[in-house]
């Protein structure tokens, strides 16, 4: 039995997942916890959020995210991805940075006007 909080919701709902018996969750307070307790074991994701440089633009850095959840296990090889990219202003909220982040099919994308 493994206990984690779950992070869909505010609420934090404390779970416990048996992985002994099809890793059956308990101590949710919805489905999106039931769904959460089971993935964090199986094939635990993230949404990443950060910085990039960006020449021209109001600020030095530019903040972007993952335009939805990457493998835990991917984590500092999309973040060494991003070392090296350098945008030039004009951005615009939701313009692609990076692509097909180490395969995934998932973006990073700028989460400001710059």
């Amino acid at each position: 039995m493994t206990n984690v909080i779950c992070i869909v919701c505010p609420k934090g709902c404390h779970l416990s997942v048996d992985e002994e018996n099809g890793y059956a969750v308990t101590g949710f307070g919805c489905e999106r916890g039931r769904e959460y307790g089971k993935k964090e074991l199986v094939n635990p994701t993230r949404v990443i959020t950060s910085t990039v440089k960006v020449k021209g633009g109001i600020h030095p850095r530019c903040p972007v995210k993952t335009s939805s959840d990457i493998p835990k296990g991917l984590i500092k090889d999309a973040m060494k991805l991003l070392n090296s990219v350098e945008l030039e202003a004009p951005v615009h909220v939701g313009d692609v940075v990076v692509k097909d982040i180490c395969g995934t099919g998932v973006d990073f994308i700028a989460s400001r006007n710059m």
